[in-house]
């Protein structure tokens, strides 16, 4: 390996297509057992490399040299090889700085509390004391490091301005988990989450709910590869690169959700995107029909839609875990605001609004086999498909005109 990320796992990581859109090397992605880090970096057979959870500490003591911000943070993430001499640096710092620029909000002055007490907690700690913050907490499960506890936080601090998340809470796999409860904060103007897998934390998605500024940990990411790789290649890149990649993988990982009526098009919509887009293509309804062995209108024989919706909500978890894809989801998919916030963590919602009228009946849609239940979805759905999309689109086109404004929106 020349290039590369070295830790423990990386089956998550966008790291390799951030750095290949930024230089003409080949980046591998190294996963690493903690008794093999040693005898990997005393072999020094590699140019340069970034460094993950859980090494960024323990690489220390195995280098010859350590810039003064990695030396005050005691966390290094970039280590180049100088003829045999291994260096090692933070960008995790310019990353963090980067996203708490990015929010816009005023950080002068202001209240944080950084929810850990590990590398990524003391750079968004120094960061914020260099951004002019005044008041600056580490908060952890135990009172440790000079840490309060997540008690003292919700007895003392409620008043905070800022909230970091540094911690690997709400991570891919374990993406329906949060590392706090936000409600209790009445003068929060924005919250920052450092993970960027899945795009949208359920910490990010609750932030905006609340009306609160968030950011998702993935600028960070494109922000501290474009300084990596300026140490790497000893090149300057111009810092309007990170918007550019930024936006790039954005749009290459964000899922393409499509929500409506039972016949509004969604698959056929799907079909065409998936093609035009070179995706994968995820049906909600026969993923659920393959799970059940049977078609939905069986099904409903002998269960009720209570059973049903459960099951609809276990494929809807799993399936947007997923990066890049499309999927087309069942009518009632929305009812339930955990598939709302599922879809949501990776993806866009697209709601494909049909007249009423050209929705036809069908006996494989078990609710919606007669005009007079498609009538009576349509009112109570349809305020709640309005509600929960970023985008509304008139599904009375062809479906590939359909599909043409999906993309274009999804492009911008």
């Amino acid at each position: 390996m020349q290039y590369g990320l070295i830790g423990e796992k990386l089956s998550h990581s966008f790291s390799k297509e951030i750095h290949e859109q930024l230089a003409p090397y080949t980046y591998e992605l190294c996963e690493i057992a903690r008794d093999e880090l040693r005898g990997f970096l005393k072999k020094r057979d590699f140019k340069a490399i970034n460094v993950t959870m859980p090494y960024k500490k323990e690489v220390i003591p195995f280098l010859d040299d350590i810039s003064p911000e990695a030396q005050e943070l005691q966390s290094v993430n970039v280590i180049v090889n100088r003829n045999g001499k291994l260096c090692g640096y933070n960008t995790d710092y310019l990353g963090m700085r980067d996203l708490v620029m990015r929010s816009g909000a005023d950080t002068v002055g202001k209240k944080v509390l950084i929810l850990g007490t590990g590398g990524t907690a003391r750079t968004s700690a120094l960061v914020m004391k260099n951004l002019g913050a005044q008041e600056i907490h580490l908060v952890s499960r135990e009172k440790k490091n000079g840490a309060i506890t997540y008690d003292e936080a919700l007895a003392l601090h409620t008043d905070a301005h800022f909230i970091i998340n540094a911690t690997p809470v709400g991570m891919y796999p374990n993406l329906y988990n949060s590392p706090i409860n936000l409600e209790n904060f009445n003068n929060l103007i924005a919250v920052i989450d450092a993970v960027y897998n899945p795009i949208n934390t359920k910490l990010v998605l609750y932030a905006e709910k609340m009306g609160i500024h968030s950011e998702g940990g993935l600028y960070m990411l494109v922000s501290q590869a474009v300084h990596a790789v300026k140490i790497f290649l000893d090149k300057d890149i111009d810092n309007k690169k990170i918007d550019e990649i930024y936006n790039n993988i954005l749009k290459s990982k964000e899922n393409i959700v499509l929500v409506g009526m039972p016949c509004s098009g969604k698959t056929t919509v799907g079909k065409i995107l998936a093609d035009d887009l070179h995706r994968e293509l995820y049906d909600l309804d026969d993923e659920i029909e393959a799970r059940l062995g049977c078609t939905i209108a069986e099904y409903f024989k002998t269960h009720s839609e209570k059973d049903f919706r459960g099951i609809e909500a276990e494929i809807s978890k799993e399936i947007s875990k997923k990066n890049g894809i499309v999927i087309a989801t069942g009518g009632g998919v929305v009812l339930r605001e955990e598939n709302v916030e599922a879809l949501s963590a990776n993806g866009k919602i697209f709601f494909i609004d049909r007249d009423v009228n050209s929705l036809t009946p069908t006996d494989s849609r078990p609710l919606a086999s007669r005009a007079a239940d498609i009538e009576n979805l349509y009112k109570t759905r349809y305020p709640i498909y309005k509600r929960v999309c970023d985008f509304h689109i008139d599904g009375n086109l062809s479906p590939h005109e359909v599909a043409a404004l999906i993309r274009e929106e999804h492009l911008k």
